[in-house]
């Protein structure tokens, strides 16, 4: 119970409180003027002009109900108390007006917009005034009970709106924060790749420029076409970012564009070996071997020492589908390096569709990184 009451207690407000709006004001407005009509046709309510002047008092408290609820919920009940007080003392029947009820609105706003501190010390004070209004009233147990169940009835009401918001709300940012991993995980991948031929090729450029000028225009041509790509890719995720409404996007790279990938003349070459039936393939399966095929190749040509070969292997293996990409590089001794951006997002990959990744030394040297992936996308 302790741990329950210092948790309420150290809750904070919601974050999204509304503004003051054309609502608030039309609530303000048929509550004055309810007010004011009650004050003239009711001639024998006791303290009727003082009665009337408090009433209005509440205006300000149903403006401040959810930017200030702790204050709105002193303000209103306070009034609600003072006329407690005012019946006590004249020892009169009923000073209240029916639009007082208007109160009931301030429990609510209390346990729905204030913090924990405000709502544990909100509702102390309106159980203080309620336990002081039945009191004046002389009210029988039938309205005590009645009276309890009405404001515990409002109170979890709040709570529930309370909490739904907040799921939706704490739902809204993992599924943010799940956006902002994907969006890294596909800049990482189409990027780096991009980046890293780009690299390659420059290097290859300079030896190539002094032992056979001809060819370094060929180089040239590479590095500007590996360029554009990564721009036209960039671009595309940015304004798939920043419009609002949907836009028309290239689709995603698939298993039929491996092949692409290949370079015969390249050092290292790459070879890719696809099985022939490997479709149809669900989308996110097939989109998912291409990426990591993508980050294994730019992988190897980074990491691999005095590597010649790199082979990209896909085939079928029932209702599942292997990737494998193989180098034939020299295997660093000492022990693994820890993982980086690039082997944990294939993991992720593999992982959100059910599948497994794994990466390592090969047997026969060189570094091998293997991808088993189910043919149907889990869910």
């Amino acid at each position: 119970m302790v741990t329950v009451l210092r948790s309420i207690w150290h809750e904070s407000r919601p974050a999204d409180v509304p503004p003051i709006g054309r609502l608030d004001w039309l609530l303000v407005g048929v509550f004055a003027a309810a007010t004011l009509v009650e004050g003239i046709v009711r001639p024998g309510l006791a303290w009727r002009p003082l009665v009337t002047v408090l009433a209005l008092m509440l205006m300000p408290a149903l403006l401040w109900r959810r930017g200030r609820p702790l204050i709105a919920a002193l303000v209103g009940w306070g009034v609600a108390g003072l006329l407690s007080v005012l019946q006590l003392a004249a020892h009169a029947g009923d000073v209240g007006l029916y639009s007082m009820m208007a109160v009931l609105i301030l429990p609510y706003s209390l346990v729905r917009w204030g913090s924990g501190r405000e709502i544990v010390l909100g509702t102390a004070f309106v159980t203080v005034v309620v336990a002081l209004g039945m009191y004046a009233s002389a009210g029988g147990w039938a309205d005590v009970f009645g009276g309890s169940v009405l404001l515990l009835s409002l109170v979890a009401l709040a709570a529930v709106f309370r909490n739904r918001a907040d799921v939706w709300h704490r739902r809204h940012r993992e599924i943010r924060n799940q956006e902002r991993v994907a969006l890294a995980r596909e800049l990482h991948d189409t990027v780096a790749h991009h980046v890293s031929a780009i690299a390659v090729q420059a290097q290859a450029g300079g030896v190539v420029a002094g032992i056979q000028p001809e060819k370094a225009a060929e180089v040239l041509a590479t590095i500007e076409s590996e360029a554009s790509r990564t721009l036209a890719e960039m671009r595309s995720m940015v304004r798939v970012l920043r419009e609002k409404e949907a836009v028309a996007y290239s689709p995603q790279p698939g298993v039929a564009d491996l092949p692409a990938l290949a370079r015969a003349d390249a050092t290292p070459a790459v070879e890719v070996s696809l099985d022939g039936s490997l479709a149809p393939l669900a989308g996110p399966v097939d989109a998912a071997l291409y990426r990591l095929a993508q980050e294994a190749l730019t992988n190897a040509v980074r990491h691999a020492r005095n590597a010649t070969r790199v082979g990209i292997d896909v085939r079928r293996e029932g209702k599942a589908v292997r990737l494998r990409v193989s180098d034939d590089g020299q295997t660093e001794p000492g022990p693994a390096p820890e993982p980086g951006f690039g082997l944990l997002g294939m993991s992720e990959r593999a992982q959100l569709l059910g599948g497994s990744l794994s990466a390592g030394p090969g047997p026969r040297g060189g570094w091998v990184v293997e991808a088993v992936l189910p043919v149907e996308a889990s869910a």
